[in-house]
């Protein structure tokens, strides 16, 4: 390459480089100045769960109310004016189970990550430990970039995942570890399939990392959909070791990864498998019109659109290796959205995980896809798998 052809691509991966430094700078100073009592239920909740892991170590993973024997949920229910604090039949985010425990609904994840950090200052080190995360990605995006245009989208790309660690990242604690964690297993996913010699730890990782991420959110599982879609017809179409042999390791990635999840669920609801949350959460699809109306006025239309777009035009204009990504992540994108678009309850952040999970890995495939022609799928004849 010519020097003057360097020069530019040098001088485009310094100015988003800084960009994004610059977007995590603002935003860490904004985090530092949040407020742990900001009266939402789920914050203080999550809070609670953290608080059992610093008074009891792993004996926190039992969330009954009977835990509560200094009285810090009380306290903190206080703190957001809530109605007859000292009565548990009337604490958010509890459900009852079997033997009449009162218990948190939900995975222990987050709150152990929040327990990592001092009481009263838990949250803003949780935020900006995770944007550290995504920035880092981000910047290695830019790195790896080989042309000024690749620059160009890596460095836009970085900058608005950046941006999303506080909208609409904020509306959860759960999601901020969760977008952390799908940055690296979409770098992960583009390293397994562009290698020219496929090695089982990628794929053995990136079951690992969506197993630990159910710890953060429940619905996490649902990530792991499109690696076993993949993973099964390519077994079902070549019959050979060695995608047996990634199968088994990525299932036993994604079971090792949420064992802290089944040993709480086997702790308070009675079975490894049987959910921590009510009723009204654990619904089946209902498909409703009001629902879908709802994600498209969110910002979450913005990031569902980025995803579906990018992965049709990848699969259209990419290289073998980028197009096998894009399968994964079209079989993610179908069953994830399917699931969270029928469903008839609306958050600011139920599309998150699988819309930065996508754009991750078709970013870094795209960067890290080895040099061939790019030829439209329609006019290659080999198989993709």
């Amino acid at each position: 390459m010519t020097r003057e052809l360097m020069v530019p691509r040098t001088a485009a991966k310094v100015t988003f480089g800084l960009i994004c430094l610059a977007i995590l700078a603002s935003h860490t100073i904004s985090m530092s100045r949040w407020s742990e009592a900001r009266g939402v239920y789920d914050d203080v909740c999550y809070l609670r769960q953290a608080h059992l892991f610093q008074l009891f170590g792993l004996r926190g993973l039992n969330t009954d109310v009977s835990m509560d024997s200094d009285r810090y949920f009380v306290g903190k229910l206080k703190e957001i004016a809530l109605s007859e604090p000292e009565n548990p039949q009337r604490w958010p985010c509890h459900v009852h189970k079997l033997g009449g425990k009162l218990v948190l609904q939900y995975p222990p994840g987050t709150g152990f990550l929040l327990a990592l950090f001092p009481s009263g200052f838990q949250v803003a080190p949780l935020y900006i430990s995770a944007s550290i995360i995504v920035c880092g990605f981000a910047l290695l995006g830019i790195f790896i970039a080989r042309s000024v245009p690749s620059v160009i989208g890596a460095g836009l790309f970085g900058a608005l995942a950046i941006y999303s660690m506080i909208n609409p990242a904020k509306a959860s604690y759960s999601v901020a570890p969760t977008v952390a964690l799908c940055s690296i297993v979409g770098f992960l996913t583009a390293l397994w399939l562009t290698r020219a010699k496929r090695s089982l730890w990628p794929i053995a990782l990136i079951g690992l990392l969506i197993g630990a991420s159910v710890n953060f959110r429940l619905p996490n599982i649902l990530l792991a959909s499109g690696y076993c879609l993949f993973l099964a017809v390519g077994f079902m179409r070549s019959r050979t070791l060695t995608i047996l042999l990634d199968a088994l390791a990525f299932g036993a990635g994604v079971a090792i990864g949420m064992a802290p999840t089944l040993i709480a669920q086997a702790i308070n609801a009675g079975s490894p498998f049987a959910t921590t949350y009510g009723a009204s959460d654990a619904v089946g699809p209902a498909f409703n019109v009001s629902v879908l109306g709802e994600y498209m006025r969110d910002t979450q239309s913005i990031l569902m659109t980025l995803s579906i777009g990018w992965t049709l035009w990848v699969l259209r204009a990419g290289t073998r290796a980028a197009r096998q990504i894009a399968l994964i992540v079209s079989g993610n994108l179908l069953i994830n959205l399917g699931f969270f678009l029928s469903h008839p309850i609306f958050t600011p952040y139920y599309v998150v995980p699988i819309a930065m999970l996508s754009t991750w890995t078709l970013s870094f495939a795209w960067l890290m896809q080895p040099h061939e022609e790019t030829e439209p799928a329609a006019l290659q004849s080999e198989a993709l798998v």
